[in-house]
């Protein structure tokens, strides 16, 4: 109950006892002049509004005036009086002191695990995620999955869509092999063209070879030559990654598919499609090519050999644990030196340009 609410029915209730102290004549004629200015009233006013005190006083009223006379007394119907009883009635026993709260809201912590399944797992729908989730000592009522899912606005598992790209480089990663062409441009503004390839597993880099006329028939031939070079490791290969360039022809893809390999082909304009390839042309870029002048062809191919030998032999990477592509995946661990007694030595690659350091013999 508002503050406005108790001033109002304070103030009618100190009218009571000044009421009651008067003599019977005078309040008579008081009672008269009220209902004759409650006549007039309602001559003149077509609805009267009553605050919430109002409606409480006159409530109260109500039970001390006899029925057959409220028509005459108040200004308002029987019934709207009496909704008005009901009111108050339904104010007081409320029972807030006994009321049990309801079913507790899911804790956020699961709700994030939920979703988490859901992401994680495209094929998995509420049922199958409140049974993991049993599985791991949450119980919860699938349709409480169901609910979930639904805010986040994630679809039924068979309407949602397949793995992204992400999702399914990473689960064929040890399988695929990517290629691209990057281009640079020589001392004299001759542009050049190297194919690119790159083996999603060991993160192992190839260069096919260079060129300033990439024809489909170079395209192909250099693909002939990387299957050679691989030999043996083609047989663990399944998938070869391209995009839609034009320069890859059914005779280059006819190369590949003799090996058993699927070629897949990347959206047109998505070089997130080919990330890992993308990233190898720009450690390229920002390691060798933006830092050395490029006199002709020969020295492109001579540039890139010895820098992809060093990448693929040193050069650590953050997928692989700080190891380098040629390097076993679970290595020896490595036995912490004394500096003083055992000095580092400096090997340059590409005149300075690059450096790789080993333990001194």
């Amino acid at each position: 109950m508002s503050m406005s609410v108790v001033t109002a029915l304070v103030r009618n209730l100190i009218t009571v006892p000044a009421a009651v102290l008067r003599s019977h004549m005078a309040k008579d004629a008081e009672v008269l002049a009220l209902r004759h200015e409650n006549a007039v009233l309602r001559r003149q006013i077509a609805r009267v509004r009553y605050e919430p005190a109002d409606r409480i006083w006159l409530a109260v009223l109500s039970g001390l005036v006899p029925r057959e006379r409220w028509r005459q007394v108040f200004a308002v119907t029987p019934t709207t009086l009496l909704a008005w009883h009901r009111q108050l009635v339904a104010g007081k026993w409320t029972f807030t002191s006994r009321r049990r709260p309801g079913r507790p809201r899911t804790a956020p912590t699961i709700r994030q695990l939920i979703l988490r399944l859901a992401q994680e797992n495209s094929s998995w729908g509420h049922r199958r995620i409140q049974g993991e989730l049993a599985r791991l000592g949450h119980p919860i009522a699938p349709s409480t999955v169901w609910q979930i899912l639904q805010d986040a606005g994630i679809d039924p598992a068979p309407q949602r869509s397949g793995p992204t790209w992400r999702q399914f480089l990473k689960a064929q990663a040890h399988g695929i092999l990517a290629a691209d062409f990057l281009h640079l441009d020589t001392i004299s503004l001759q542009r050049l063209y190297a194919l690119v390839f790159i083996e999603h597993g060991t993160r192992r880099a190839h260069l096919a070879g260079v060129t300033a006329h990439p024809t489909a028939q170079w395209t192909a031939q250099q693909a002939r030559n990387l299957t050679m070079t691989l030999g043996c490791r083609m047989d663990s290969l399944r998938f070869l990654l391209r995009d839609r360039d034009t320069k890859y022809t059914r005779t280059f893809d006819a190369v590949f598919k003799a090996d058993d390999v699927e070629i897949l082909l990347s959206p047109p304009r998505a070089p997130r499609a080919n990330a890992i390839c993308e990233r190898v042309v720009g450690t390229l870029r920002r390691e060798v090519l933006d830092r050395i002048l490029i006199y002709n062809e020969a020295h492109a191919v001579a540039v890139m050999t010895q820098y992809i030998r060093h990448y693929n032999r040193h050069r650590p990477h953050q997928s692989r644990q700080q190891l380098p592509p040629d390097r076993p995946e679970s290595p020896a661990p490595v036995t912490v030196t004394d500096l003083q007694t055992h000095g580092i030595r400096r090997r340059s690659v590409l005149g300075g340009l690059i450096n790789e350091y080993h333990h001194a013999a």
